[in-house]
């Protein structure tokens, strides 16, 4: 370790840039992850964050859920199905409102109290007890939906207070009022009078004891004619959109994982020929292959280790001037990515271990450095 610490300390230059680079490169993947959960959580994170285990569409949907309609006499037919607990109604549109005196537009989501669907990440005050009250998402308190703001539904006026605030419940990269079923008819009815009733959108389902989501979800498929059953994480793999941004993401996200330990495995390979007289020399004099070899390793994972601390301080200030996406600080996944690239450098680093360990002592005498 004294051996290669001395080394970096009199290349400081050399392996300062290293570590800048990685550093930069490592910042790059880490914004990029939360950029993908962050809009992932602003297309469908009502959908991700809601308490139904099963969520059943309209099978001529598509798995949208903006486009399904269940049928009361499909929703009779799923809540007799083995495995299923509760099957409540989940309703979902897209509503003008005037919020914080600015009108626009917000989803609304109608849920039963008692039910599933209800919203799983509240941060702050409390769920609905009763009509007229609703949780919005805290990305969007400063824009009239805070709690105590009360939001007026048009065009007839409609006003839901918001009682509570919860995480990454966006929809559609909308705001989201998760409300009860009560107040999305009302809400439904006044924008259509002439309709006889309200439908939802999909039956949320809560899973008996003893069943898993996919084994319900597979037997209302097999059983209920006209439906679509997905698990939740299914419902939001297969909303539209989503699958699209994942692939682009991924492909950008596997170029930056191959970029970071080429550079820093070709970096070391160089360094290795560059000093090829001096290992030489070392072998020649009783340094042990090992020891060389070792000095090398702890090289790459300062290396790695410096440039993850930079990359650490590049994504927590560069988060703060997105956070209008909902993006956060994690440091979970960001440690994570810093392991897997540093194993993976590591990995590509034993290209230059062994041109250290095919170093020739008797090649001292010769000067031919490295044999090849």
């Amino acid at each position: 370790m004294f051996l290669a610490l001395k080394e970096m300390q009199r290349a400081k230059v050399r392996f300062g840039l290293l570590a800048g680079a990685v550093g930069l490169l490592v910042f790059l993947i880490l914004f990029q992850q939360a950029l993908l959960t962050g809009l992932i959580n602003q297309f469908i994170g009502a959908l991700k964050n809601q308490s139904g285990e099963v969520l059943v569409y309209n099978d001529q949907a598509r798995k949208n859920l903006e486009g399904s309609i269940i049928l009361p006499d499909q929703q009779t037919a799923i809540a007799s199905v083995e495995g299923v607990a509760v099957a409540s109604p989940l309703g979902e549109a897209t509503f003008t409102v005037v919020a914080g005196d600015e009108e626009g537009d917000a989803v609304i989501f109608g849920y039963m109290l008692d039910g599933p669907g209800a919203p799983t990440t509240l941060v702050e005050g409390r769920l609905p007890t009763t009509t007229g009250e609703a949780v919005a998402s805290e990305k969007d308190a400063a824009d009239g939906y805070d709690i105590g703001d009360v939001v007026e539904v048009l065009p007839e006026g409609l006003e839901i207070t918001v009682v509570g605030l919860a995480r990454d419940i966006n929809y559609s990269v909308q705001p989201v009022l998760f409300v009860d079923f009560a107040t999305f008819e009302a809400a439904k009815l006044a924008r259509n009078p002439d309709a006889d009733a309200v439908l939802p959108s999909a039956i949320a389902i809560e899973i008996a004891d003893g069943s898993s989501a996919s084994e319900v979800a597979a037997r209302i498929n097999a059983e209920v004619d006209g439906v679509e059953a997905l698990t939740r994480q299914q419902a939001v793999d297969g909303s539209p959109g989503v699958s699209s941004v994942r692939s682009s993401f991924t492909i950008i996200l596997g170029l930056f994982y191959l970029v970071v330990p080429l550079v820093t495995g070709l970096f070391f390979l160089i360094v290795t020929f560059q000093k090829a007289s001096a290992l030489t020399l070392l072998r020649a004099i009783g340094a042990p292959a090992r020891t060389l070899v070792r000095s090398l390793l702890v090289q790459v994972l300062a290396v790695m280790v410096i440039g993850s601390v930079i990359a650490f301080g590049l994504y927590a200030a560069a988060i703060q001037g997105v956070e209008n996406l909902g993006v956060q600080v994690e440091v979970m996944p960001a440690v994570i990515t810093s392991l897997v690239v540093l194993a993976l450098a590591l990995v590509t680093s034993l290209v230059a271990v062994r041109r250290v360990l095919r170093i020739d002592p008797l090649a001292a005498t010769t000067g031919a450095g490295v044999a090849l």
